[in-house]
């Protein structure tokens, strides 16, 4: 393997991390408390009160709420650590609550707050959790008719609000802390080996798994990221993303762990905050991006005509210098093995479109930086593929994104692009020590670089397995320690991982949001009018569906027997349809919602290759032979 050009001499290499010998997370946080002890850790200006915490402040409080749990009956020392369950959203006493559960010597098990009722109950029996952290009485109320079944000893509430009069032992996150201030805290052994948190991802059947992470899995992200990125104390990081993802959550021990002050916002604040706090760096997913590029478009086309040509004009003639650009350095995903002529040929169109990029820089895009704050040196995406005209538009305007690839089970960071090396359209190089492999979905055998295959990771980030299910966890993870992703990608010469596909069904949308279609399709195939349905929407707004009616069905519903499926009464029919059957099944959420849909006159059979065998769908195949209706589906 080629090693990739313009890597800088410098870069920081694992060892010199000051965590590099740490042996569990709240070891990282007494070390970050004793470095940053007088810089704001969190702020929260959302919150009522606002909340503002320096890291020694923050780390006292994990430490009160440790000894908290320890009072209560949590044991310091097990050899199966307790499991204590952590519903919320991301907020300061997350914080608190996440180290102080560790610190104790137990697990916490998260999800967050507007999860599905029953997904919460599941995962509480699932995990064996003894006690309950929540975030307010309000979620406390939606769980407690089922909770005297299982083994809570007690509840938490991480709000101020007064505890119920109840059976069930309830207290507020001051009255643990007030317990802790008087509890000595018992030191507990843990090492990089020891299980540090429980995260639930959906299964091939929608079933959640538990996902089993380790104090090792997180620290060896909190080093590796420092390879790549080196944030500065004090430096504003401005936060949106669910704290139970696993993307936001090493993300956040990464800063803190360079004394970075988080500011948290929300989907109704973030405009306003990019300007207000003028964050250093964010971490997000595609929606996102694609919401602020939809704010300056909208703002583009509010200005008068003459001014909306000249912006047009800046941006083509921009384009085209970004494509040069990229290609004189050996960045152009399509061209890598530019030949030395070609890319001196590029280096001069780039050149003679400078002077014109630079005005456009100075009366059009520098506006856009001052839009977002005007300090932002790199954003984070994650959570799928980002738009080619996000990417394009980002690095015309001088907003870096840093593109990266990884799953809740490689917890989660594998790859990630670099700013010396920022190839748009690929997932970045492995972090160091990780090894990745492209093998044939059948044969598992290797595939030369370039070749598209299944991507299969091993490195220090991968789990430890699936808690309580060994069978899944050997079906993901082989006796040689390689985790098979399920997605499907390639390696480039110069080390990139681009990832092409997805080998298993799980849909991701541009706000990060897991979609398992099987059980969201078997409840369309309840319709009297659907004969067979496969969900769409890898990388975009909203699912989309490719529907076989049923003819027979469709030509009773006729009141004359004359059927054109693009007719707006059969559209309509069908779009009630969809809308109707996907409300009714349990366990219902928005994001399960179908947006645009078309009905096909061709059924999927074994004769032309759509379903297997055992007549299911092939995925992929009927991906590739729809491409371009499924593109045309969800046109702006």
């Amino acid at each position: 393997m080629s090693r990739a050009p313009y890597a800088p001499a410098n870069v920081p290499t694992l060892e010199q991390s000051p965590y590099f010998q740490v042996r569990s997370l709240p070891e990282m946080w007494a070390i970050a408390a004793q470095r940053f002890a007088t810089v704001t850790a969190v702020h929260d200006p959302h919150s009522k009160p606002e909340v503002k915490l320096t890291y020694a402040q923050l780390y006292e409080q994990m430490q009160q709420f440790a000894a908290g749990l320890q009072a209560l009956g949590i044991p310091a020392a097990e050899d199966v650590p307790a499991r204590i369950a952590l519903f919320s959203d991301n907020c300061p006493r997350w914080l608190v609550a996440d180290q102080g559960i560790m610190r104790s010597g137990a697990v916490d098990v998260v999800r967050g707050a507007q999860a599905d009722r029953e997904e919460l109950l599941f995962i509480l029996k699932n995990s064996g959790a003894i006690a309950l952290v929540v975030q307010d009485l309000e979620l406390l109320k939606k769980l407690r008719p089922n909770l005297d079944d299982l083994p809570l000893q007690f509840v938490i509430l991480l709000s101020d609000e007064s505890a119920p009069d109840d059976e069930l032992k309830t207290l507020s996150f001051n009255e643990v802390l007030d317990l802790g201030k008087t509890y000595p805290l018992q030191p507990v052994q843990q090492s990089r080996d020891t299980l540090a948190t429980l995260m639930y991802t959906s299964g091939t059947g929608g079933m959640p798994k538990g996902v089993m992470l380790t104090h090792g899995n997180f620290l060896y992200q909190v080093a590796a990221a420092a390879t790549v990125v080196q944030p500065q104390a004090g430096e504003r990081v401005l936060s949106i993303l669910p704290i139970w993802h696993c993307y936001e959550r090493a993300f956040e021990y990464f800063i803190f762990s360079n004394g970075c002050t988080q500011i948290y916002t929300n989907i109704r604040f973030v405009k306003k905050d990019l300007k207000d706090f003028k964050p250093f760096y964010m971490v997000g997913v595609p929606r996102l991006w694609e919401s602020i590029y939809e704010g300056i478009q909208k703002q583009f086309r509010e200005q008068p005509e003459n001014k909306q040509k000249l912006v047009n004009f800046f941006l083509k003639n921009s384009q085209r210098y970004i494509e040069a650009r990229r290609t004189a350095k050996g960045l152009n995903l399509d061209k890598l093995d530019a030949s030395a002529a070609d890319r001196a040929i590029a280096a001069l169109k780039a050149a003679s479109l400078k002077v014109i990029h630079e005005l456009g820089d100075r009366l059009v895009y520098q506006k856009v930086r001052d839009g977002v704050g005007g300090q932002l040196v790199f954003v984070v995406s994650g959570g799928g593929s980002i738009a080619e005209h996000l990417e394009d538009f980002f690095e015309i305007v001088g907003i870096d994104i840093l593109g990266g690839y990884g799953l809740t089970e490689t917890s989660p960071i594998t790859h990630v692009r670099r700013t010396w090396r920022n190839v748009r359209g690929a997932d970045g190089e492995p972090l160091p020590t990780t090894e990745t492999r492209i093998v044939d979905p059948e044969t598992r055998k290797d595939l030369p670089v370039g070749q598209r295959g299944l991507v299969l990771i091993r490195g220090t980030q991968v789990m430890k397995g699936y808690y309580n299910n060994p069978e899944a966890t050997a079906k993901a993870i082989d006796a040689d320690g390689w985790f098979d992703t399920g997605d499907l990608g390639m390696v480039t010469p110069f080390n990139d991982l681009v990832i092409t596909g997805r080998a298993k069904d799980t849909i991701v949308l541009t706000n990060g949001e897991n979609i398992e279609p099987q059980p969201i399709e078997d409840a369309c195939l309840r319709s009297a009018y659907i004969d067979q349905i496969m969900l769409v929407g890898q990388d975009q707004k909203v699912l989309g569906a490719l529907i076989v009616p049923n003819m027979e069905a469709l030509e009773k519903w006729s009141a004359d027997g004359k059927l054109d499926l693009n007719s707006a009464a059969v559209q309509e029919l069908y779009r009630q349809e969809l809308t109707r059957l996907v409300k009714e099944r349990p366990g219902y959420r928005a994001d399960d919602r179908i947006g645009p849909f078309r009905l096909l006159s061709e059924p999927f059979t074994v004769e032309n290759n759509l379903l297997t065998q055992t007549l299911k769908i092939r995925r992929n195949v009927v991906m590739e032979r729809y491409q371009g209706m499924i593109n045309e589906m969800f046109l702006p």
